[in-house]
């Protein structure tokens, strides 16, 4: 099992304290993106995070995008280069 790095772990606690998910994964995508722009050599500068929470429902891609963001604060564009979101309802497929 990896460890979660700092990153990660903040990523994770504004997410859970926020938005209250039944299912969340942050993935570090960061290897993918070794030596390319944005790589600032810590390891954790490209992360995927995948979301289920009932902050969603009813909610259009764009809104829950925004959602994600403001849970995250200063963390994307400043700390987090690159940052993918895959937001679901639950029940959702």
């Amino acid at each position: 099992m990896k460890t979660k790095g700092p990153m990660a772990h903040e990523i994770e606690t504004r997410l859970m304290a926020a938005l209250s998910p039944t299912r969340l994964d942050v993935i570090n995508d960061s290897a993918k993106h070794s030596g390319h722009m944005g790589d600032d050599g810590s390891g954790e500068s490209h992360f995927t995070v995948e979301i289920e929470s009932a902050e969603f429902a009813g909610k259009s891609r764009l809104e829950r995008q925004r959602l994600v963001n403001r849970a995250l604060g200063d963390l994307p564009g400043q700390k987090v280069h690159a940052l993918a979101i895959k937001a679901k309802a639950p029940g959702e497929a």
